[in-house]
């Protein structure tokens, strides 16, 4: 059900690429509402509005503003033709786009040559928060790459709702936009996370991929009712086209919900229950001794050690690098970076770990000791620290070909992480001697935590 109320708009606050936040009075009171420009029109002062009251009548995070569902000030706007897509479907404000896929758009020729990713990584966040902190530290260290993401439409479906996107489309951290299922407003629109990836590769030339649902996850308390299992659901994608699913951790201390605490049960559920393929799962090295002996701890006690390829791997000097770029300060949940450091820093090194796996990287150098050895010219920045890593190993899903037909042209999946042979049996060499069991304390503690 729809709570629909009347408003009178008294002021607009900001506009941008395709979305307007604006000031009405609804009911009595002064409230924020959002207009998405290319499906109500421009709004202006003045402007007697429909509003959309239901989420903050609720008082919910997700979706927690008006929105405004017709101005009755202003003429209905010009339908635009091309595009028979719908998303949104059999819905009111159902709305069609020309998506990818479609022979209008042009592109079916490099669709139909799609032979998988090829073992191009594809850096894979809960988090919408998680986008721009990865996006960063890529571009930091490799400005060449060319970085595109996909939103998926666990949550906010308009691209333009983001002001993270909008932001780091404007500075270049951001090459491509591409919205799936029914989240719409990309550069490229694509009727799933398939196609869209099939899309990165083939039209926007991808090196990397970053793939997060949009603003405004869902969560319920439940093992299972969450928007973020969809994050398994990516590793098998990714990992059934050919290409190394690199999951960001949700890690957090400052996290009061004990659920969430440390490593959210969110990526723990989904990495074991809805992933069925292996992925990396890189955790800042820069980790207290304590609360990486809780992390792994916990991993190994759900099974996690064995299933995917975990690695510690170094943390870039983030708040130096968003400073950079002249990035607006991230949050997450409410918390800023120094309210909740660990968040963001698991977010840079995944996004380390991931730009490290690129071809940029196995063609243009080799990686060893922190240094790039070999035609490095591309690469503005010596990448900072060392992995330690979990020995490769065939695990449960072998390295080779991989699931992506060879009839399709996709090669041999060389270089494919894998998880580690024996998971656990290779956790006490792939630790840094100060990080190493026997020098953790009290397993119930957290040493050395901040």
């Amino acid at each position: 059900m729809i709570r629909k109320r009347v408003g009178l708009v008294v002021q607009v606050l900001a506009a941008g690429p395709g979305i307007s936040k604006v000031a009405v009075i609804v009911e009595g009171r002064r409230e924020l509402a959002v207009n998405y420009n290319d499906l109500t029109g421009p709004v202006s002062q003045g402007d007697l509005v429909l509003l959309n009251t239901t989420a903050l009548h609720l008082g919910l995070g997700t979706g927690g503003v008006h929105f405004v569902y017709h101005n009755f000030s202003r003429p209905l706007p010009p339908f635009q033709e091309g595009g028979h897509i719908m998303k949104m479907r059999y819905a009111p404000g159902q709305l069609k786009v020309l998506s990818c896929e479609e022979e209008a758009a042009g592109y079916r020729e490099q669709l139909e040559a799609f032979g998988g990713l090829q073992g191009m990584p594809v850096l894979i966040g809960e988090l919408h928060s998680m986008l721009a902190p990865a996006a960063a530290v890529i571009k930091y260290y490799q400005p060449r790459c060319r970085l595109v993401y996909l939103m998926t439409d666990g949550a906010a479906l308009p691209l333009a709702f983001s002001r993270t996107v909008a932001e780091l489309k404007e500075k270049g951290l951001i090459q491509t936009t591409i919205t799936c299922g029914h989240a719409f407003g990309g550069d490229l629109e694509a009727v799933n996370v398939y196609s869209g990836l099939a899309a990165a590769r083939q039209i926007a030339g991808a090196d990397l991929v970053i793939i997060t649902m949009g603003p405004g996850n869902v969560g319920t308390g439940t093992r299972l009712g969450f928007s973020g299992m969809e994050v398994g659901e990516h590793v098998n994608r990714v990992y059934a086209l050919g290409g190394i699913p690199v999951v960001i951790p949700r890690l957090s201390w400052a996290e009061r919900r004990r659920r969430h605490r440390g490593i959210s049960h969110h990526t723990l559920t989904a990495l074991k229950i809805a992933a069925l393929a292996p992925a990396c799962l890189p955790l800042p090295a820069a980790l207290p001794p304590g609360r990486l002996k809780l992390l792994l701890a916990r991993l190994s006690r759900e099974g996690l050690l064995r299933r995917h390829r975990w690695q510690l791997c170094p943390v870039p000097p983030l708040e130096r690098i968003l400073e950079s770029f002249g990035l607006e300060q991230p949050t997450t949940m409410g918390r800023s970076f120094r309210e909740d450091p660990d968040f963001f820093l698991a977010a840079g090194a995944a996004g380390l770990a991931a730009l490290k796996l690129t071809h940029l990287y196995r063609r243009e150098g080799e990686w060893h000791g922190g240094k790039i050895k070999g035609n490095a010219a591309g690469i503005r920045r010596p990448v900072p620290g060392t992995d330690h890593q979990c020995p490769a190993g065939p695990g449960p899903h072998p390295g080779g070909e991989g699931r992506f037909p060879r009839s399709s042209g996709t090669p041999g999946r060389r270089g494919h992480p894998g998880p580690g042979r024996g998971g656990e049996g290779g956790l006490t060499a792939a630790i840094p001697a100060s990080h190493r069991p026997g020098n953790l304390g009290d397993p119930g503690g957290e040493a050395g935590a901040r």
